[in-house]
């Protein structure tokens, strides 16, 4: 995520019944919108709205896949495992446990330990 986002927006995010249904679908495998429209009986419109929204947040990653036929496509993954809210100092923090490649997620912890 580029930018932090007030915790109001993350929980509205992850409040969002349509979102954790789109979530909760794209968890078990890659899929396109299209096909999650189907899958979960939301309207493609709805999916789309959904799909940028945890998009904003770093929820879910998209790549472009190619059909049969050659036409371009976007598949979607969550990029997502799991949540935790805390209470520090009367303040609510977010910690967001991202899908992340072992090396970045190494570099990530180099740089936490040598911020300490």
């Amino acid at each position: 995520m580029a930018e932090e986002r007030p915790i109001e927006e993350i929980l509205n995010t992850i409040g969002d019944e349509h979102a954790r249904t789109v979530l909760a679908a794209i968890s078990r495998e890659p899929r396109a919108a299209k096909e999650l429209s189907e899958e979960v009986g939301l309207s493609l419109p709805t999916i789309y709205r959904r799909l940028e929204l945890l998009q904003e947040h770093d929820l879910i990653k998209q790549r472009t896949a190619i059909a049969d036929d050659g036409n371009h496509f976007k598949m979607y993954e969550c990029n997502f495992d799991s949540t935790v809210i805390s209470l520090q100092d009367d303040e609510y923090k977010v910690r967001i446990y991202r899908r992340e490649n072992l090396p970045d997620r190494f570099s990530q912890l180099w740089d936490e330990l040598g911020a300490e």
